[in-house]
């Protein structure tokens, strides 16, 4: 039965997304924000609110699963303390109303108890013969009082720069948090893109900027030097060349390094590695550049390779919510004309993912196939009439 209150609360769940973030963490990055004065503030004063503005791509969402870990990890035996987080996502705005968010931070606190909180109990035997849904107001009711049970709890809230607007989606579910805040003991942390109207909602609070640092975007580079080819890694002077020219265009966007990283895997000589990295793209627009670069790269393979790339990032972008890997290799498989599913047709994961030029990317845990970053999505409904002119007929 308590299993089945908490599903009826909300189907939402975030710990793959949690897991997924967490496991494309390089060892050792982001140590310096759970080390910052800032951090250590926030962890050890009741009632703080942290909040961490940062460019697009700089890591900020898995900077906050680091968080997360190891608030989880820290609190693990104390039920006196909760702990509740959202992943706000651009392409799940349709199943991030603010019922939905506040459901979830609900359900995560109610779950985190021995035995379920009396007034989730009584919401759920009010609706239950019913088969109706609580209203807002009384969810917010009923997370309010769950929260006052704790001695303390910590919310921890990504990507606000993404959460939906419609509704007045963000600025309710903020005046719900900061409430709890204000009646219990509830520490807030959260990150967005640099939007005047976010920023503006966090005036008094504690503040730091993340920016991937360049300690941080080395260890990437070092642990994914054995993406490029072999001579690469025969030659520790090229190698170095590498890193230092990559680290120092990035300027604090860790996505950026992945980007620049993915464009060298296809170089056949020390001199086109050396060539490519002197005519990396910067200013900006510079995801506009290496998202171009990538596409570019994406024309000059083989007529099929081209072709399968382009139908992968038309359905990724053009559908209405995220794909699983097994929902896109089906959507794939048909062809006009066919009458039923050919199973000879359905394309590899593996292929799907090497025609992309590291655009794309598969969350493990979730199976979803995605795009590597919400700039990429921007990218693309900007420039979706050059790059799939028939996205939605075909489709």
């Amino acid at each position: 039965e308590r299993q089945s209150i908490l599903t009826w609360l909300t189907p939402t769940d975030y710990t793959a997304q949690q897991h997924d973030f967490v496991s494309r963490r390089q060892a050792g990055t982001g140590q310096w924000l759970l080390d910052s004065a800032e951090f250590q503030a926030w962890l050890e004063t009741d009632k703080q609110t942290l909040f961490c503005p940062g460019i697009p791509g700089a890591g900020k969402t898995i900077l906050t699963s680091i968080v997360v870990q190891e608030l989880t990890t820290r609190f693990r035996n104390d039920e006196s303390i909760g702990i509740a987080y959202l992943y706000c996502n651009f392409r799940r705005q349709d199943e991030q109303k603010v019922d939905d968010l506040l459901a979830s931070l609900l359900k995560q606190l109610s779950q985190e108890r021995t035995f379920l909180p009396e007034s989730v109990k009584t919401l759920h035997e009010k609706h239950r013969d019913k088969r109706t849904r609580p209203s807002f107001d009384e969810i917010s009711r009923t997370f309010q009082s769950v929260t006052a049970i704790f001695s303390k709890v910590f919310i921890i809230i990504d990507a606000l720069d993404e959460c939906r607007t419609t509704d007045g989606c963000r600025t309710r579910l903020l005046t719900e948090i900061f409430l709890a805040q204000a009646n219990s003991r509830a520490n807030i942390f959260a990150t967005s893109r640099f939007m005047p109207e976010v920023i503006e909602k966090f005036e008094g609070s504690i503040s730091l900027e993340i920016r991937a640092s360049e300690e941080d975007v080395r260890r990437y580079l070092d642990s994914h030097m054995f993406r490029l080819p072999a001579f690469v890694g025969r030659n520790p002077d090229l190698q170095e060349e590498i890193k230092t020219g990559i680290v120092l265009l990035v300027k604090g966007m860790f996505l950026l390094a992945q980007l620049y990283l993915d464009s060298l895997i296809g170089k056949r000589s020390p001199k086109a590695v050396r060539s490519a990295i002197a005519k990396l793209p910067t200013g900006t627009n510079v995801y506009d550049c290496a998202y171009k670069d990538a596409m570019d790269r994406i024309d000059g393979q083989l007529e099929d390779q081209e072709k399968l790339a382009k139908q992968v990032l038309s359905w990724i972008t053009c559908g209405k919510r995220p794909l699983t890997t097994s929902e896109l290799q089906h959507a794939l498989a048909i062809e006009v004309g066919d009458s039923e599913l050919d199973k000879d047709n359905l394309p590899e994961v593996e292929d799907i993912l090497s025609v992309c030029a590291g655009l794309v990317t598969v969350d493990e845990e979730s199976s979803i196939i995605r795009l590597v970053h919400y700039t990429t999505q921007e990218y693309f409904d900007r420039t979706r009439t050059k790059w799939f002119p028939n996205a939605e007929a075909n489709i």
